[in-house]
């Protein structure tokens, strides 16, 4: 099971980074941090939904200050 796990993760993180292609620097780093963060959020959390959504709005606001 952790296996098929590992895979669709895989595959989400494939498909998610070719959406990239066509946004601006800004965006894509904007992107990157809401990501990061969501995943920062749910760690220290312990996969709460608020802390992953409120890691998310964090790392979203840090990407898109650091792209400019």
């Amino acid at each position: 099971m952790k296996k098929i796990s590992i895979y669709f993760v895989i595959l989400g993180l494939t498909a998610a980074l070719s959406g990239c292609n066509g946004m601006s620097r800004q965006g894509q780093d904007t992107a990157v941090g809401a990501g990061i963060g969501a995943v920062g959020g749910a760690i220290l959390t312990g996969g709460s939904a608020i802390g992953t959504v409120g890691g998310a709005a964090v790392g979203g606001v840090v990407g898109n200050q650091i792209g400019k």
